[in-house]
């Protein structure tokens, strides 16, 4: 569980440890935020693209070498970006870090899927909330405590040695979940046409697309946070990291929540429950971006948008993924249409900030209200009958 969660926890790593840094990157480099935040873009396409080529090899060759040779380039990758020259340099191996990293990412779903199904993934995927969690909550508050003592180069040394922990884990630790005989051989081709035909399926591209606009919603905040927090409302890096790391722990915590409860509420319910708090929640922030209020005002409905993630992530997953017998193809699918989502979502918060908390407000709100529009007709309101 430790490991497939820090696996799984490349993502948030990844794009959190860094997010304090951003106002010092972009005056380091002499450029704007919405230059600066295609570092955070560049990172998250290759966590889509990487996932379409790490998942197929992962059915095709078995979990465990694919995942070992995506950790090694991730390390290089990072150390690379410690020695960039401009912000363009930053940018494209970021884009390398991001394709890296995607194999630990698609290749911890698709072990999860090798060994659970229905609702116990449900529950384990809700376990792994207890690690994979804590990258969100504590990466900010590390990367702005590190800036303390440290240049920006250093925050990327660190998640060099992230990856060279998990390489040396993985080697030595884990087992392979995909004996040959349930691998497919037959080609990328063939593993390609499986991964459109998922799409067309109403049941699994209704649960990916919610996932992914729930996704789309967090990467808003993520784009955008750090400088609606420390701009507007002139929080220091040390206090945005706290307040990210208090976001981060709703997650955590609705996530707990629904693993106790996942057995006796159905994983259909609780992803309504969750779209349902990201839609008050969105509009209780928008409205408090309207009105001119003081930080504690948004901040409520901040946290109540990013704690669904806790309720809308695993049980969003469990219900596209049960079932697959190609588990790392379909995780891929999942994964790749979640980071694309989150990679146009990003600069789209960038390029609509004027100084004021009210674009990102509105981004969030109106992501979490097509959340719950795409959630309805699968759980069998909107005159619907529930999609098995």
């Amino acid at each position: 569980m430790l490991l497939l969660g820090s696996l799984s926890a490349f993502a948030p790593m990844s794009i959190d440890l860094y997010l304090p840094a951003l106002p010092t990157l972009a005056g380091r480099f002499g450029v704007g935020e919405s230059d600066i935040q295609l570092t955070l873009t560049a990172c998250l396409a290759g966590l889509a693209v990487g996932q379409l080529l790490a998942g197929p090899c992962s059915d095709a060759l078995g979990r465990r070498g694919p995942l070992l040779a995506g950790l090694a380039v991730y390390v290089a990758a990072s150390l690379g970006c410690a020695v960039a020259p401009t912000a363009g340099a930053l940018t494209g191996l970021r884009l390398v870090q991001g394709l890296a990293g995607a194999a630990g990412v698609v290749i911890a779903r698709a072990i999860v899927r090798d060994l659970y199904s229905g609702v116990e993934m449900a529950r384990f995927l809700s376990l792994l909330m207890l690690v994979n969690g804590m990258a969100p909550i504590l990466a900010p508050v590390l990367g702005g405590q590190l800036l303390r003592v440290l240049p920006w180069q250093g925050l990327f040394v660190v998640l060099a040695g992230y990856g060279l922990a998990l390489l040396v884990s993985a080697a030595f630790w884990l087992r392979e979940t995909l004996p040959p005989s349930a691998r497919h051989r037959d080609g990328l081709g063939a593993a390609l046409r499986a991964m459109g035909g998922l799409l067309v399926e109403r049941r699994f591209a209704g649960y990916v697309l919610a996932g992914s606009l729930s996704a789309a919603t967090l990467f808003c905040y993520i784009g955008a946070s750090p400088f609606v927090l420390q701009e507007i409302y002139r929080l220091s890096p040390q206090g945005f990291g706290l307040v990210f790391a208090a976001n981060g722990l709703g997650i955590v915590l609705l996530g707990q929540l629904n693993r106790a409860l996942v057995h006796r509420v159905s994983p259909r319910r609780m992803c309504l429950a969750g779209a349902g708090l990201a839609v008050l929640g969105g509009a209780e922030m928008l409205v408090a971006a309207l009105a001119g209020l003081p930080l504690p005002a948004v901040l409520v409905g901040m946290f109540a948008v990013v704690a669904s993630g806790g309720l809308l992530g695993p049980n969003t997953t469990a219900l596209a993924l049960s079932g697959r017998p190609r588990a790392g193809s379909a995780s891929a699918v999942l994964g790749t249409v979640q980071f694309l989502g989150g990679a146009a979502a990003a600069p789209l918060a960038g390029a609509l900030y004027t100084g004021t908390a009210v674009p990102l407000a509105a981004l969030m709100c109106g992501f979490s209200v097509a959340a719950l529009l795409v959630l309805l007709p699968l759980s069998g309101r909107l005159g619907g009958s529930p999609t098995p």
